[in-house]
């Protein structure tokens, strides 16, 4: 009986990373086959569509490694977080979405690196001045859940560290 609830109470968090999967490739696969590559179009002053290829990890790092070493850092990423996943309490919602979300946006970057080589990004923000890294929506998947699992462990670290007023 124990397992069957472990199970279900894990159910919500792995449709989470299901859902971040399908939305991701989803998405690339529209800017694959709608986006000229590397021309960019200018959707508001500040965010642009420029469709471009990632052979590293994020900033292009590592990309001296080679398709199979950046999936073996990637798979070992992923098998960490769900490590980290399993020792969290189910009370800690806030921090299994934010790993859930960590999980989903660097599989979808995963699956992205074994079936094409590289990882399809698209999102550029940028002035006249300055432009920011190009990045897709699972990269987007992965800061937001790191922000939540920070936040939510802060939180959580407020919360424990009330002085007791004996």
């Amino acid at each position: 009986m124990v397992k069957s609830q472990t199970a279900k109470s894990w159910l919500p968090y792995i449709l989470l990373v299901a859902a971040a999967i399908a939305l991701d490739q989803w998405v690339k696969f529209l800017v694959e086959t709608g986006l000229a590559f590397q021309e960019k179009v200018d959707l508001v002053p500040f965010l642009a569509l420029y469709r471009t290829y990632n052979t590293g990890i994020a900033f292009s790092m590592f990309s001296s490694f080679g398709d199979t070493g950046l999936v073996v850092i990637a798979a070992f990423v992923v098998a960490f977080v769900l490590y980290l996943a399993a020792r969290t309490p189910p009370g800690h919602v806030l921090t299994r979405i934010g790993f859930a979300l960590i999980v989903g946006g660097a599989l979808g970057n995963l699956l992205d690196r074994a079936t094409h080589g590289h990882v399809i990004d698209y999102i550029l923000f940028h002035t006249p001045v300055w432009s920011f890294a190009i990045f897709n929506l699972a990269d987007a998947f992965i800061a937001v859940g790191a922000v939540v699992v920070v936040f939510d462990e802060l939180i959580g670290w407020r919360r424990e560290a009330k002085p007791s007023s004996d």
